[in-house]
């Protein structure tokens, strides 16, 4: 457990005295409304892709981690799908619009970015926390100017169920916070509508990549879900971190600078885990310089640009590798290279390493053409304690940054 009276956040970025204020204060008033006690861990993430992509995105996910098909639901607008992995796990649930012609607040936030608006429905929804009752955790945030989906008010009504509901989409990072009151281990408890049985041609290829991700040697090679990633604007990240902080039982680990990137990266952790699988870290990425003050610096600026041209949004998921391996070849290279020989993309090499020192080796893959999310690998050699390395963040970075530039005219970002 941690004490927030007494913790002091780690890191080197240096906050306002808004923040600094604030944090505190947003700390006792989640344990004065009984947030705290009523808010437990995180149960699942959800994603959402375009029509059509659902099931070459199950078999995506099914051949690079651990998570597998286990129902799928029919809903007014949507086929539900949902994935299991270690019971102790948050689930993955992925929803796919019955429609090419689906449109929601989120399929117009999308249509904003020029290389997220050929993607029209494929984005990031957000995280789902256990909770012991929906109504009471909508009483008490909507108190504190959270706003929530009622029926009726969105195209999807997935957002608004008795026993799920979902705030709105965060004018910060473009997320949304749900909260559930009954167990995940199966979607019938929600009452959603009709499940499905997939035909045998459907869930052939499923089937396959896992049995693929079995025969590479990746199972328990790639374990649970480390950390999460959205990337937001300079100026808005002490606010996307204090909202979030508001709604989740969560505490603010610390930022750090980035400066080879002109970035900062902010950490925030689930108090309650020794394990970070059993309720991933939320990071939270921002410029240091807004974009349109850069030119008077002329530093490089990848955070920011994935933010102009795709819109805030998640940027990543992140798995944690199994540690171990031999002098010549960690885990994490023997992963990366079994994907690679099946037509798996990777961004840049594999960074960091592993000696004899506590240390992280990590990777990112390209972005799915599927979720538009890049799959971050990540192993954490002989116990490293730290989130993160400044060397790695900065390589990682700026690899991702290469391959999310718009061309527009003759201006590159």
């Amino acid at each position: 457990m941690i004490d927030l009276s007494t913790y002091r956040p780690r890191g080197d970025k240096k906050n306002t005295p808004f923040f600094e204020e604030s944090l505190p204060l947003v700390y006792e008033r989640r344990a004065r409304s009984g947030l705290d006690q009523l808010v437990g861990t995180m149960a699942a993430l959800v994603v959402q892709v375009d029509h059509g992509h659902g099931l070459p995105y199950l078999a995506e996910l099914a051949l690079m981690g651990p998570y597998r098909f286990r129902e799928c639901w029919l809903i007014e607008t949507h086929r539900v799908y949902l994935l299991a992995a270690d019971p102790a796990w948050p689930r993955l649930i992925v929803l796919e619009p019955l429609s090419s012609t689906f449109e929601d607040e989120g399929t117009r936030w999308n249509a904003m970015y020029p290389l997220a608006a050929p993607h029209p429905n494929a984005r990031y929804v957000g995280e789902i926390y256990s909770c012991s009752s929906c109504s009471a955790v909508r009483a008490v945030l909507e108190e504190q100017n959270i706003r929530f989906v009622y029926p009726g008010e969105t195209p999807n009504p997935f957002y608004a169920q008795p026993h799920l509901c979902f705030t709105f989409l965060s004018d910060y990072t473009y997320n949304r916070v749900g909260y559930v009151d009954v167990p995940l281990d199966s979607l019938a408890p929600l009452d959603l509508g009709d499940r499905v049985l997939l035909d045998d041609d459907s869930e052939r290829p499923l089937l396959e990549a896992a049995e693929l991700h079995r025969s590479l040697g990746l199972e328990g090679r790639v374990l649970g879900i480390d950390h999460m990633a959205t990337r937001v604007l300079a100026g808005e990240r002490e606010d996307a971190l204090l909202e979030y902080l508001t709604m989740v039982p969560y505490y603010f680990w610390g930022a750090y600078n980035i400066q080879e990137m002109n970035s900062s990266t902010n950490v925030t952790r689930c108090p309650h885990v020794s394990d970070e699988k059993h309720s991933p870290a939320r990071v939270f990425t921002a410029n240091n310089t807004p974009s349109y003050l850069n030119s008077l610096v002329n530093l490089p600026m990848p955070t920011e640009d994935f933010v102009r041209n795709f819109g805030r949004r998640l940027h990543h998921i992140a798995f944690e590798v199994l540690d171990g391996g031999s002098a010549t070849e960690q885990n994490v290279d023997v992963v990366v290279r079994s994907l690679q020989s099946h037509g798996v993309p990777f961004l840049a090499e594999v960074v960091g390493e592993c000696s004899d020192q506590p240390n992280l080796k990590q990777i990112f893959s390209r972005s799915s053409p599927h979720s538009l999310l890049i799959t971050e690998y990540v192993q954490r050699c002989q116990g490293y304690d730290g989130f993160f390395t400044r060397d790695n963040v900065a390589a990682l970075t700026e690899a991702a940054g290469h391959e999310e530039r718009f061309a527009h005219g003759h201006v590159f970002d």
